[in-house]
């Protein structure tokens, strides 16, 4: 036991001490944070510059049109040809021509003259800004108001409830603690991250093992241990440095959402209207907030507490299984590390297709493939943590994990098997046949 926690303890420390893995464990938060961020708040401090547009309406009907912050609009009376030849003189950026209009029923084609191109942007304001002032000059004209037009509109809103009849043939029901569109997100985001996770670790302890066979100095190694505790020592200390990058993205992501987030959703929805091009008003500035805390409520309102231990515990059986089988993979591949593609396709076909089945989960989460993902131990890992934001049942998931942890000592007690004989390997291509006759040698 001394032995294997030395070896446990090496495998860690040597590389949580790696730059690397500082480098990478601080700046991988802060990249998805600025991937995020950074598009709106350019397009906010960068984004189009004032703008004065001079305004020729032959159709009579735009009287006015909203400034901006970004775009001032001047309606003029002159012909269109003189303000043509004279808008830059006059200080305007560009010249927009609305034609005279036979049919307010068909499409209206309006022109923009400037040297300089407009944005997509600019563009889409400037559309949406006609086809409002038309809209309301057509409510006009057929004698209704704004407000009777607005009251046709009816806001619905599905609230979901659990329902479950008790004992006595009672029914009890409660809230659910968020919406679908909630709990597809954070499935989603729950099984990209195993799928990422199983492959990053899974592969550095199989290049652990690549390079210690190699360099020979396994061999050295092997004199003092066993090589089960080699390989175990080598897979728990691997996944040590993994939880410990688990925790400090998710303390990231916590002061993110409670500290930097409220800091930001204002310079975002800024950027964002900016970029638009496009009104956004007082009202729906407050309706934009209003939205995005109701998410940060929703998110907040998931039963972690209960979620974050089940994901854990995903998360290492998920990674027993793979881990141990990259181990032993690394352990077959002799000195062209090419053989590795050829002996890593069968393990990495059911982690793809265990993504495939979790992202049928966000459509239907208690489908019969959701629940069988969910039960198989090679696409568990992936698929029921995708399924916990879904609430799926206790006995599911109580049973998912005992399948689980079963196979995940199954299959590092195979692994180990092949680990012993390949280890020792040198100079030889191994097939999956003569992989399969290792089982069987004794000692």
């Amino acid at each position: 036991m001394k032995k294997l926690w030395l070896i446990i303890q090496r495998e860690y420390l040597v590389r949580v001490r790696k730059k690397t893995f500082i480098l990478v464990t601080l700046l991988t938060p802060i990249a998805i944070i600025a991937l995020y961020t950074l598009p709106v708040i350019i397009m906010k401090y960068t984004g189009n510059e004032q703008q004065k547009i001079a305004v020729k309406d032959d159709s009579g009907i735009i009287k006015a049109l909203p400034s901006t912050s970004e775009t001032h609009y001047q309606i003029m009376s002159e012909d269109l040809e003189t303000l043509r030849k004279n808008y830059q003189k006059d200080g305007f950026t560009g010249v927009l021509y609305i034609p005279k209009i036979e049919n307010l029923n068909n499409a209206l084609n309006i022109q923009y003259y400037s040297e300089k191109q407009i944005s997509m942007g600019g563009q889409r304001g400037i559309e949406k800004k006609i086809a409002t002032k038309l809209r309301n000059y057509k409510i006009q004209e057929v004698g209704l108001t704004k407000q009777q037009i607005d009251n046709l509109d009816v806001d619905v809103t599905l609230q979901q409830k659990k329902q479950i009849i008790n004992d006595k043939g009672e029914i009890e029901e409660e809230e659910n603690n968020s919406s679908a569109g909630v709990a597809a997100a954070i499935g989603f985001g729950m099984a990209f991250f195993m799928y990422m996770v199983i492959f990053i670790y899974g592969m550095m302890v199989m290049r652990s093992v690549m390079e210690e066979k190699v360099n020979r100095i396994v061999e050295v190694i092997i004199s003092s241990v066993k090589p089960f505790q080699l390989m175990l020592g080598k897979i728990i200390g691997v996944s040590g440095v993994g939880l410990t990058q688990m925790l400090i993205w998710a303390l990231f992501v916590g002061i993110f959402g409670t500290v930097i987030m409220p800091l930001l959703i204002p310079a975002m929805a800024d950027g964002a209207s900016a970029g638009a091009g496009a009104e956004v008003s007082a009202e729906q500035m407050d309706e934009g907030m209003a939205m995005m805390q109701t998410l940060m409520q929703d998110i907040a309102a998931q039963n972690w507490a209960f979620m974050i231990p089940v994901i854990i515990v995903f998360f290492l059986g998920g990674y027993f299984i793979y881990a141990s089988l990259f181990a032993a993979v690394g352990s077959a591949i002799g000195d062209d590390f090419g053989e590795g593609q050829s002996l890593t396709i069968p393990i990495s076909i059911p982690v793809v297709i265990a993504f495939f089945i979790a992202m049928s989960v966000m459509d239907n989460p208690n489908s019969g493939i959701a629940v069988f993902g969910s039960m198989f131990p090679l696409f568990s890992p992936i698929v029921m943590p995708a399924r916990l934001a879904f609430d799926p049942p206790l006995w599911e998931v109580l049973l998912s994990m005992v399948i689980l942890i079963g196979s995940a000592v199954f299959f590092v007690w195979l692994s180990g098997r092949i680990y012993r004989i390949g280890i020792f390997m040198y100079g030889k291509k191994v097939t999956f046949k003569e992989i399969g006759k290792w089982l069987f040698y004794k000692g």
